[in-house]
């Protein structure tokens, strides 16, 4: 198997439980470098929790996390954000009253030796090594993901879809070397969904693997390399994009509506 093929992810039996109800059961999941993989499942189908004990927030009842190699079943969303993951969420998480260049610098401190709150304390108006280098870094990021002329906007003044990407700009700062997306085109419009999708595209040329989760099944069947479907917690098929939109029992669990469009 060459490094290409290596999966930067996998899950093997991965399940997880609450009281008698199986949330995720026996998911085997591989993810290949370099790669855009979708999962994709009805409401309820256990891609959420799925996402929550890859990154770390949920313990798994059974079965195994495995990261290059490395079995970090269990471990704590930091320990597995330093492997290299790093998720966003369905509701944009961003610090409103800071602009959209504080933002960036938030995540990009978490890499630093001394970390946001010794940037706290420095002193007022010198600025440190450490933060130029931050902040010359957040400015590549902005300008990397259409959000330059934002810089100085306060992150609850931008739009909706300035506002993922500025999460996906965040996110990038943190060096992610597998970028977990949670519904990250949510309340979009066809226009902004299709930029989207470009700039997840391109993020594979910066050598980023993308796990994504999403509705919008245009952009998961325009993006994806491979789609995992779930329901009722269990995986029911597996393969690129036009053989899972032909499988029976996707069709039947989840596609219908847009097999008939």
């Amino acid at each position: 198997m060459t490094s290409a093929e290596t999966p930067i992810l996998q899950t093997r039996n991965l399940t997880r439980r609450f009281g008698g109800y199986s949330a995720v059961s026996n998911v085997d999941l591989a993810v290949r470098k370099g790669t855009i993989h979708a999962v994709i499942g009805p409401n309820g189908a256990g891609k959420t929790t799925l996402f929550n004990l890859i990154s770390g927030v949920l313990p798994p009842t059974a079965g195994q996390i495995i990261i290059d190699g490395i079995d970090v079943s269990g471990a704590r969303p930091d320990s597995i954000a330093r492997r290299g993951v790093v998720r966003t969420f369905q509701g944009v998480r961003l610090f409103p009253s800071m602009t959209a260049l504080e933002n960036v610098e938030v995540g990009r401190f978490s890499r630093t030796r001394g970390g946001f709150l010794a940037a706290l304390a420095r002193v007022p108006g010198l600025a440190t090594p450490t933060e130029a280098t931050t902040r010359r870094r957040a400015e590549e990021l902005l300008e990397r993901v259409g959000l330059s002329a934002q810089r100085d906007m306060l992150a609850s003044e931008l739009a909706l879809a300035d506002q993922r990407r500025l999460e996906v700009a965040r996110a990038l700062a943190v060096d992610p070397k597998l970028l977990l997306l949670d519904e990250p085109v949510a309340g979009m419009n066809p226009v902004e969904v299709h930029e989207a999708g470009e700039l997840y595209k391109s993020l594979l040329k910066d050598g980023i693997t993308i796990l994504i989760t999403e509705h919008h099944m245009s952009l998961v069947m325009a993006i994806s390399d491979r789609i995992s479907v779930m329901n009722y917690g269990c995986k029911i098929s597996e393969g690129p994009p036009d053989v899972v939109r032909r499988d029976p029992e996707v069709l039947t669990a989840y596609l219908r509506t847009e097999a008939a469009a």
